[in-house]
């Protein structure tokens, strides 16, 4: 198989399994839970707490035209997230792992904006008492782990990059060099 095929697969299966399991849970949930009655998971940590949020990340809101406008900012991040997946090259499956995260991320919420009348679906609550983080759902999570991971591995790119512009790395009488055996030559 070649390195473009894996990473075709990669993306997109991870790409759609995101999506999918994305919806399925708020699917569930809408079924399941009622708005702002927390259901605990794991003690007071850890709840279920459907809620719905027609603005975008950390409920930021432009009034009855979020919806649009959000979207219109999910569809143009889908496009570039695509692109940067099509330049992948076939060796930097990390990179596409986290593009494909980051893309089922993002069309999850899109999905679910135009979906759900009242919002995007957010259900999973964190936290300790009243000091809880943002409700958030899986296509966020999805976000968040893919562009962690991007983070980090354009990180990883940099450095060698700049490893190969000072010419392969440090000199070899340079910091880090190892010192010469005791009793040994050093001239």
């Amino acid at each position: 198989m070649s390195g473009a095929n894996r990473n075709g697969r990669l993306f997109w299966g991870t790409a759609i399994l995101v999506v999918i399991v994305d919806l399925i849970t708020k699917i569930m949930m809408q079924r399941h839970l009622i708005p702002h009655m927390p259901m605990r998971v794991i003690g007071d940590y850890v709840r279920f707490t459907l809620a719905y949020n027609p603005g975008a990340a950390f409920s930021m809101s432009l009034g009855p035209a979020s919806r649009y406008v959000f979207g219109a900012f999910a569809v143009v991040a889908l496009i570039v997230l695509w692109r940067l997946y099509r330049d992948a090259k076939p060796t930097e499956w990390l990179k596409v792992l986290a593009l494909g995260l980051a893309w089922g991320g993002a069309a999850g919420n899109l999905v679910d904006r135009f979906r759900s009348p009242r919002g995007v679906v957010d259900f999973l609550d964190i936290g300790v008492g009243n000091l809880r983080f943002w409700t958030f759902n899986v296509a966020d999570s999805a976000v968040t782990i893919g562009a962690i991971l991007l983070g980090w591995v354009l990180l990883q790119e940099d450095r060698a990059g700049s490893r190969e512009r000072r010419g392969g790395g440090e000199a070899a009488d340079g910091p880090g060099a190892p010192l010469p055996a005791p009793g040994s030559e050093s001239e």
